[in-house]
């Protein structure tokens, strides 16, 4: 018995969604941790204009971080 017909669907199939991935652009990326898919997403989507200006406010009004020995030692 022979699956010759369903294998040369299965690989058209294949064939065709390849295609289409390559045609919109797009890749298939495998990412080790959450944290590195979210900040591919990050770096490809951009913010609101309006949040964008939030967030930068509201980092601007965070006062300079201290390192480690100035906090440790008060100075």
């Amino acid at each position: 018995m022979e699956n010759k017909p369903s294998d040369s669907r299965l690989q058209h199939r294949e064939q065709t969604s390849e295609q289409q991935m390559t045609t919109q652009g797009q890749t298939h990326r495998e990412f080790g941790s959450v944290e590195e898919l979210l900040r591919y997403d990050a770096s490809q989507t951009p913010p609101p204009p309006a949040i964008a200006e939030r967030l930068q406010a509201s980092l601007e009004a965070e006062p300079p971080k201290r390192s480690w020995w100035q906090r440790l030692f008060g100075s």
